[in-house]
């Protein structure tokens, strides 16, 4: 193998993305950047990014990112979406929130703007962020063409894409398993919820209004194309996920996966790195085996989730119930996380909402990457736990995932000790076990 040391390969004609380097032996800066990240053999990353096991986002005009690898034997990545909505057009918000997100830790952006001034604030994102950045083009091609959906072309749907890929997305979600036959299957299968995917219900929208091909599936061969020359991955969406426990593994699911693994070894044949998405809201005892499927029939390709949710009734919680499904998940095999905040169902998300969101992502993501037993995760459990052993408050707030809330839950209640906490006092089991394992005189009475 051999070290290519570009940024990018603009001006390298050896190879075009990083699945296509990867296959030629090619070690990219970008699979070293993920190597050093994951403390892994450079050369291992290379042989999964091969087989398509693990996708490296990373569009050639993505100037700032810091390349991340999603996949087998990866840490479990999670994503945070935001972006302008018709009836919420506030683009200072949502440039805080890029901020927050990036200095929270967030692997992944995604984009999801559907009004307003949507390719300036796509081009601004990419500029700013250094973690990865998602769209989904099909939210986009209302306004980015000024056309009503059913007076859009499959040519035009392509155009959009490609507008994307120009200007540095990583990657795009393409709803291109909804094809005629898994409409047919969605309609001789009634569902609770029928189809809750934005961009899916959209293309379905299209599909009935114009009797045409999902232009996605048809086309996707110049859809792959499109995805080379820029080196844009493609998340193969999953307009079938479930919107319901009710609707979790049902035919039109399971129709629209099958799908999704025949178009995964198709990207592969163009170079073209894959992630899968998935369910939705799913009950608890079918997530396992939801994980175990996707990897079957999509041919090991990673594997992102939104939650699952767990139970339907929690509006205002809802990052809760995502991430007791998003453990689960990553525990089974999931790759990806998509976070879910306690706005979803409800509004817009605000910047507390998505704070909210990212910490309860990230502790699933984690307590995914403990069951899987991915080298060096427990790592961090173990110093916490020695820190609180010593009862060395500020090297607990350090490794706290949410160091400003701990110090600040802390601080707001002294003990009369401090080496306690207003919680159990003089009665601290920490304490106490640490003195008399110490020989040191213990005092338990409050007025001694």
């Amino acid at each position: 193998m051999h070290m290519n040391n570009n940024s990018n390969n603009s001006n390298d004609h050896t190879w075009t993305t990083q699945m296509d380097a990867a296959r030629k032996g090619i070690i990219t800066a970008q699979m070293v950047t993920v190597a050093s990240a994951e403390n892994k053999p450079v050369e291992e990353i290379c042989r999964l990014l091969a087989a398509g096991q693990i996708s490296i986002p990373a569009n050639h005009n993505h100037e700032s990112l810091i390349a991340s690898g999603v996949g087998t034997g990866l840490r479990t990545k999670i994503n945070v979406n935001l972006g302008i909505s018709g009836d919420l057009c506030q683009y200072g918000m949502e440039q805080d929130k890029v901020r927050t997100a990036i200095t929270m830790k967030a692997d992944a952006i995604m984009d999801l703007s559907s009004a307003g001034l949507t390719r300036e604030f796509r081009q601004w994102l990419i500029k700013e962020s250094t973690a990865m950045i998602g769209t989904v083009p099909m939210y986009d091609v209302i306004g980015f063409l000024d056309k009503e959906l059913s007076d859009i072309t499959a040519d035009e749907f392509l155009e959009v894409v490609e507008a994307h890929a120009r200007d540095g997305v990583d990657f795009v979600t393409i709803h291109a398993g909804l094809n005629r036959k898994t409409a047919e299957r969605f309609r001789n299968n009634p569902r609770l919820t029928n189809l809750v995917s934005r961009g899916g219900s959209l293309l379905y929208v299209w599909m009935e209004l114009t009797g045409h091909e999902n232009p996605f599936y048809e086309h996707f061969d110049r859809l792959c194309d499109i995805c080379a020359r820029y080196d844009v991955t493609l998340s193969l969406g999953d307009a079938c996920r479930p919107g319901s426990i009710a609707d979790a593994s049902d035919a039109s699911q399971i129709e629209e996966l099958i799908t999704l693994g025949e178009l995964t070894r198709r990207a592969w044949e163009h170079n073209v790195q894959v992630i899968i998405e998935g369910p939705g809201h799913m009950n608890l005892s079918e997530i396992t085996a939801n994980m175990q499927l996707e990897k079957k029939l999509c041919h090991g390709a990673p594997f992102y989730v939104l939650g699952p949710l767990v139970t339907d009734i929690a509006p205002g919680y809802d990052h809760i119930t995502s991430a007791i499904g998003g453990a689960i998940a990553a525990a089974a095999g999931a790759d990806f996380l998509c976070y879910v905040t306690p706005a979803e169902h409800l509004r817009l998300p605000d910047l507390e909402d998505m704070k909210e969101g990212i910490i309860a992502a990230r502790i699933a993501a984690h307590a995914g990457d403990l069951a899987k037993g991915i080298p060096g995760a427990s790592d961090w459990d173990h110093a916490m736990s020695k820190a609180r052993q010593e009862i060395d408050w500020e090297k607990m707030y350090a490794l706290a995932i949410d160091p400003v809330k701990a110090r600040k839950m802390h601080e707001s209640a002294q003990p009369k000790d401090q080496h306690t906490c207003t919680m159990c006092g003089n009665l601290c089991a920490m304490r106490n076990m640490n003195q008399i394992m110490n020989g040191e005189k213990i005092t338990l009475h409050q007025n001694k």
